[in-house]
């Protein structure tokens, strides 16, 4: 019989290409890998400044200083503290002495300020602080501090009745800089090998579960390079670097998984080794690339926020993404077409008699699956109800939530020295560590009516309640430019900082040096930074929203051709990911359960992070969705009734994204156990909404409102049938006749072609 030709999908497409060139798409790849990190390497990064950061009066401020060449000094203080001795006592003044003395000693600082003249002493008379500038490029000044911060812990030393602490812009830059390293590298030698741990106990054999993790970090480092190079033209920050290593790891094994096990699937069920790969490469491949797809388009939101650090994020995911599908796309049937059934090879006695042939898995879904599905297959309707309640009831917490650019103590861990030391300067000096200040530009800043006006600005600062003292003021007449530091009431980032900065930005600065003709007075600082940012982002998410659920809706509209199937896919999504938010509210803002993760409840939740949530989410999600759907919709294009179709797509996939979700889970634990908060805030709320995604919403959810829909899930109306279509790459070539006996419908999801109605 002549084999009728099928025209194949870019996946199927690029799945036999590779498999019939080996050696290019493997050394091709490699030379890409090694070429994309050297290139990026010796290009560098280019990070984001101050001015591009933050959007609104803060970003128009910085640029003020830049234009006129004004760089603020990297500012330290010290704080001398004593229970018992007052500020004029000998031995206080002794040991304010010796810090002054000391850290002049190391020649890193450019001024340094003895509290007896700055008046720097607080209330009570038992606290004062040393105010001293370090030299140099403030950009540069976290590599220039230590010799400073061991000059006053010798002081402290030399002191053990009083407290002697520095607390500054550089010395908290470092302790966060090193600690990023630190996170960041245990992140990537704790992560890998989770991964592998899963992967090894998923495949049985050493070199399937090899196999994704080698990609995946192939996958990472070309992606990293890549960013570097593109840095140039779309500054990145360290942010970025963390989020390409979590969704590069995540994303880049479970693609190479969802490939390799539907290729050993087909093994196991009689196919010849071409035919396997050719049926994972149409199906599972086509899984990935629409997957990857959505991943992309999610991300590509984030440049709608006009938010330089979300646009670097954006990048940075977006570029290891695409690298991941392409890797998956290619190199790895390549490699699967070389090793053949060596891919089974290593394998580890114990795990491989536990586990099942993948084709029995395949039919059955093991016990679990069964024991889950069994009960919602027969009453949908309750499982519908109950899963959706549950679901919302997790996201309950959701209406409660404050999100604001959290401040150096809500970052930290409890009990930090640093966190302590501020907390002392803070209680001692209230206002002081964190002031906003007012940029001045004027036509000429030295004029009696601006000098009149700085003074009426501080004037009524201090008489309105809401700010205090001391307020700095540093003319720079040359520039015609100045600025005035004014303490802000409450914490920096909570309603009574935020009153204040409005109250400043809105009736102060307007009716005081706004009213000299030629003058800008934009006003910046971290209390300024949050209110800004908080803005920007709350006026821009429901565009992001908007534009990712709409692509999304119409990817899997022309994917899957039914708008039945392509709603459920995007109300099922927002569950799962309002569930997300809920638990973090609930968490990180009010506490609940903090303590198990090492942390305590902040009160907020990272400006930035319900926003990379949803977009990072919608997009992972449809990893599972994509591929259990094509499954059921596999079933069904071959004939079987639709609850049928439901049963064999949930049973077929349950191993592979079983394990899919717990690698996810593990992967994302690790950045929840980092030391920053950021970093535990975007950690636990990927693994959480992960975590439901692959068991309430693909076990219970997906198979009872399918089942609830019967027919209608398959339903696309005459008007829609013009829309282009991307479901024909689901048809993989005519398989070549197994040796064993004929196989039933549950045993082998391609006993005929995808695509054509089954003829039994």
């Amino acid at each position: 019989m002549t084999p009728v030709r099928t025209r194949l999908g870019l996946a199927a497409a690029m799945g036999a290409w590779s498999a019939r060139h080996r050696k290019t798409a493997v050394f091709g790849w490699l030379l890409f890998v090694v070429l994309a990190a050297a290139l990026g390497n010796a290009h560098g990064s280019t990070r984001i400044t101050e001015a591009e950061s933050i959007p609104g009066q803060v970003s128009r401020a910085a640029r003020i200083l830049d234009e006129a060449g004004l760089k603020s000094p990297a500012a330290e203080t010290v704080l001398v503290q004593s229970a018992t001795l007052g500020a004029d006592d000998p031995g206080f003044r002794a040991a304010v002495g010796q810090v002054v003395a000391a850290v002049d000693a190391t020649g890193k600082a450019a001024e340094v300020r003895s509290p007896y003249d700055t008046k720097a002493v607080s209330a009570d008379g038992h606290s004062a602080l040393v105010v001293l500038t370090l030299k140099g490029d403030p950009e540069k000044a976290v590599d220039e501090v230590q010799p400073v911060l061991d000059a006053v812990a010798g002081v402290q030393k030399r002191n053990p009745g009083l407290t002697v602490v520095e607390l500054g812009d550089a010395s908290s830059g470092k302790w966060m800089q090193d600690q990023m390293q630190t996170d960041f590298a245990r992140a990537e030698w704790t992560a890998v090998p989770l991964a592998l741990g899963i992967l090894l106990v998923a495949f049985g054999a050493l070199v399937a579960a090899v196999l994704p993790v080698v990609l995946a970090l192939t996958a990472f480092v070309a992606a990293a390079g890549l960013v570097a190079l593109g840095s140039g033209f779309l500054h990145t920050s360290s942010d970025a670097s963390s989020v390409m290593l979590l969704v590069g790891l995540a994303v880049g094994v479970d693609y190479c998984l969802f490939y390799l096990r539907r290729e050993r699937e087909e093994r196991a069920a009689g196919r010849d080794a071409a035919t396997a790969l050719a049926v994972a490469a149409a199906t599972s491949g086509r899984a990935v690339l629409v997957s990857g797809v959505t991943v992309v388009v999610a991300m590509a939101g984030m440049f709608l926020t006009g938010i330089a650090t979300f646009q670097a994020m954006a990048f940075s995911t977006i570029v290891v993404v695409v690298t991941a599908v392409l890797g998956s796309l290619t190199v790895l049937p390549a490699l699967l077409s070389m090793l053949g059934d060596r891919v089974e090879k290593g394998r580890v006695p114990f795990l491989a008699r536990r586990r099942r042939p993948e084709a029995a898995g395949a039919a059955t879904g093991g016990r679990f699956w069964n024991a889950v599905l069994t009960p919602v297959l027969r009453r949908p309707l309750a499982a519908t109800v109950l899963a959706g309640a549950a679901l919302l009831a997790l996201a309950a917490p959701l209406l409660t939530m404050h999100t604001a650019k959290l401040t150096f103590q809500q970052q930290l861990p409890a009990g930090n020295a640093l966190v302590a030391a501020s907390q002392k300067i803070e209680a001692a000096f209230p206002g002081s560590p964190a002031p906003a200040t007012v940029v001045i530009k004027a036509a000429d800043i030295d004029s009696p009516a601006m000098t009149a006006a700085i003074a009426d600005l501080e004037a009524k600062a201090l008489a309105g309640g809401r700010m205090h003292g001391p307020v700095e003021v540093t003319v720079h007449p040359e520039k015609n430019v100045a600025t005035v530091g004014i303490p802000l009431n409450g914490t920096g980032n909570d309603t009574t900082s935020n009153e204040a900065l409005r109250s400043l930005r809105e009736d102060l600065v307007p009716a005081t040096v706004l009213k000299v003709p030629g003058t800008e007075a934009p006003v910046t600082g971290s209390t300024a930074a949050s209110y800004d940012f908080n803005r920007k982002m709350t006026g821009s998410m429901p565009l992001v929203f908007g534009f990712v659920v709409a692509f999304a809706f119409l990817l899997m509209l022309t994917s899957f051709r039914s708008p039945v199937v392509a709603l459920t896919a995007v109300v099922l999504n927002l569950l799962s990911v309002g569930a997300a938010y809920g638990v973090l509210t609930l968490v990180f803002q009010h506490g609940v359960g903090a303590s198990l993760l090492g942390t305590a409840g902040v009160g907020a939740v990272e400006s930035w992070v319900p926003l990379f949530l949803f977009v990072i989410l919608f997009g992972l999600s449809m990893d599972y969705h994509v591929f259990v759907v094509s499954r059921i919709k596999e079933g069904h294009d071959r004939g079987l009734p639709t609850r049928a179709a439901i049963a064999h797509g949930i049973r077929s996939t349950a191993g592979v994204v079983t394990s899919a979700a717990v690698i996810m889970v593990a992967v994302f634990s690790v950045f929840g156990s980092l030391s920053m908060q950021v970093m535990k805030q975007m950690g636990v709320g990927l693994a959480v909404a992960v975590l439901i995604d692959a068991t309430v919403i693909r076990a219970v959810l997906l198979p009872s409102v399918m089942t609830l829909l019967g027919d209608l899930n398959w339903y696309l109306p005459r008007w829609l049938r013009r829309l282009p279509d991307l479901s024909h790459g689901e048809s993989a070539p005519a398989a070549t006749a197994p040796a064993t006996a004929p196989e039933t419908p549950m045993a082998s999801p391609m006993a005929s072609p995808v695509g054509a109605p089954s003829r039994r």
